[in-house]
């Protein structure tokens, strides 16, 4: 699931735990975890009840294990990010994942890139707050 500012993030956690909750449609197959490697989301996640993993890959999203019931063998992830975190991901797999790349130029430019998401975010997130006042 895709999102724009990471404040929207708020209420994509709470949809999906009222379906796990309220509306009883979902259980969770283990307990939502956030992937980051980047301080500020990790204290952001943490006002969560997430568990928090820091990633040294540059990774970040939060994924949802859920199933109709607890004995079911269906599992789905659902993976919340923002739409620059997604541009990241997709950029990785590319060129990284699943086998690293060899070219240390190639590694060092996609950190690079991971700190352009994060700054991209957090000025989407301030022009929202501009736009709000």
């Amino acid at each position: 699931m895709l999102h724009l500012f990471q404040e929207d993030f708020t209420a994509i956690d709470a949809l999906i735990r009222r379906k796990v909750d309220e509306d009883g449609d979902w259980v969770f197959g283990e307990r939502p975890k956030a992937y980051t490697w980047d301080p500020e989301a990790a204290t952001f996640f943490r006002t969560f009840d997430l568990e928090v993993a820091e990633k040294s890959t540059s990774y970040t999203s939060v994924h949802y294990l859920v199933r109709p019931r607890a004995d079911s063998p269906l599992c789905c992830e659902i993976q919340v990010r923002t739409l620059f975190e997604e541009i990241w991901g997709e950029v990785d797999h590319q060129i990284n994942y699943p086998i690293p790349t060899e070219s240390v130029s190639l590694r060092e430019q996609i950190k690079v890139l991971s700190k352009i998401v994060g700054a991209g975010s957090r000025l989407l997130d301030a022009l929202k707050r501009v736009q709000n006042e």
